[in-house]
């Protein structure tokens, strides 16, 4: 299920903006915030919608977003996680069924 508001109930809420806004090696402490959280497929969504250039999104960096910019650059990123989201959620069907 897709959150439109999703802010609201992301990790990093509670968070200084300025922690996630980091260079360098800080971003890998930046990113560690995302790990569980239950919005960061909608979050990292936003950013690469919108190219979001500064900060880490969705527990990504701006350069891991810029090279998936690069891989699809006309991509409807919010189609694209969540399609595979849901994929990753579908039960298996069975060979034999």
């Amino acid at each position: 299920m897709w959150i439109e508001d999703w802010a609201p109930s992301a990790a990093c809420r509670q968070q200084q903006p300025d922690a996630l806004f980091v260079r360098g090696a800080e971003q890998n402490k930046a990113k560690l915030v995302c790990q569980g959280c239950p919005v960061r497929t909608e979050c990292l969504a936003e950013a690469l919608d919108n190219q979001i250039e500064w900060g880490v999104w969705g527990g990504m960096t701006e350069r891991e977003r810029r090279a998936l910019l690069r891989r699809k650059p006309n991509a409807s990123w919010r189609a694209v996680l969540e399609a595979a989201r849901n994929a990753q959620t579908q039960p298996a069907v069975p060979i034999n069924a």
